[in-house]
């Protein structure tokens, strides 16, 4: 059993951490550590004017990311350290979505602190209070999730290569900033896709980014409340990327019926959670320990996790069929569920 001491030590290298992922934080979201890749090295003044930043704060930010590893100085000039050089948004492989949770869940925590007083559960607009963080949302679930995505899930998918080989349009509800229909679109070009999603600020994204992949002749993106979605076309394909609990506690069974209802003859829905675990204990694996965090926070936004099992007999309470494939060691799961007919 761990003694004060030790204990004492173990906090205060949690704090250490906090603090070096919040300045690495401050570096992602206002570009310091790309606009300083780009220079090579430079002095904080000529930093901040090259990211556009106040010159007083980039001084003080620059002695705060020396002193925890993330820069090197030589006198007055400051360069990228191994640690800062990963955090870099603009490199393959990036590691700028370890700041931006970390930053994310001091904010949730802040604010279930507040809200476990009363009960209130405001929704998600909770996630867009700060300027900093929701424009950073849709790139860190990028960061985080494309390559399993890319590399694994999709090619794992009969029904994406069904879909693929004979062409037709996926809808996202859900899409944020349209990553993963950029990535279902990007080897497959008979597809066609359109991407919904509440926030204007995620649709902006969306739209930019695809121009910019070449992809805007067959991808467009929306306006769309995911509980209200109408499609002027039927769809091929819905998806839902770790989208469908955000609307599960209204009740599940008239929103399914309206995505059966939106599918082509022979469509599908495929819905991408995080698997939440029949076992509490799996919740002290440090794979897991996560979820137990998001599905804190995912109550402040009126939503809470769900086991891909409850997902799947949902659907198939709609006369719909189901299977279940599951990734990353379990601890992702896809419903995909066909209509049949």
């Amino acid at each position: 059993m761990a003694g004060k001491d030790d204990l004492k030590g173990q906090f205060r290298a949690m704090a250490r951490g906090a603090q070096t992922l919040g300045l690495g934080y401050i570096g992602v979201v206002n570009g310091l550590f790309s606009t300083l890749r780009r220079l090579g090295a430079a002095s904080p003044d000529d930093l901040a004017q090259a990211a556009g930043m106040d010159a007083g704060y980039v001084r003080r930010w620059c002695d705060g990311a020396y002193a925890f590893g993330l820069l090197e100085a030589e006198g007055d000039l400051f360069r990228l350290s191994e640690t800062g050089a990963a955090l870099d948004p603009e490199i393959e492989g990036t590691l700028m979505p370890v700041a931006g949770q970390a930053m994310m869940s001091m904010h949730m925590a802040e604010r279930a602190a507040d809200f476990m007083r009363t009960g209130a559960r405001p929704g998600e607009q909770v996630m867009f209070e700060r300027p900093t963080l929701g424009p950073l949302f849709g790139a860190m679930l990028e960061a985080s999730f494309i390559r399993l995505f890319s590399q694994t899930i999709a090619p794992s998918l009969p029904v994406v290569a069904e879909i693929a080989a004979r062409g037709g349009l996926v809808v996202d509800l859900g899409c944020g900033n349209g990553w993963c229909l950029r990535a279902l679109l990007r080897d497959r070009p008979l597809l066609r896709g359109l991407g919904l999603d509440g926030f204007d600020g995620n649709i902006a994204q969306a739209c930019a980014l695809a121009e910019k992949a070449g992809m805007s002749d067959r991808l467009r993106f929306a306006h769309g409340d995911l509980r209200d979605a109408k499609l002027e076309e039927k769809a091929d394909l819905i998806v839902m990327n770790r989208a469908l609990h955000h609307v599960w506690e209204a009740g599940p069974q008239e929103f399914i019926a309206k995505l059966r209802d939106a599918l082509k003859p022979g469509g599908a829905v495929a819905i991408w959670e995080p698997d939440w675990p029949e076992d509490r204990a799996l919740l002290r694996t440090p794979a897991r320990q996560g979820f137990a965090f998001q599905n804190l926070s995912e109550h402040v936004q009126g939503n809470h996790l769900l086991h891909a099992t409850e997902i799947a007999a949902a659907f198939e309470a709609a006369g719909m069929t189901t299977e279940i494939f599951r990734f990353a060691e379990g601890q992702e799961a896809v419903i995909v569920a066909r209509s049949g007919c």
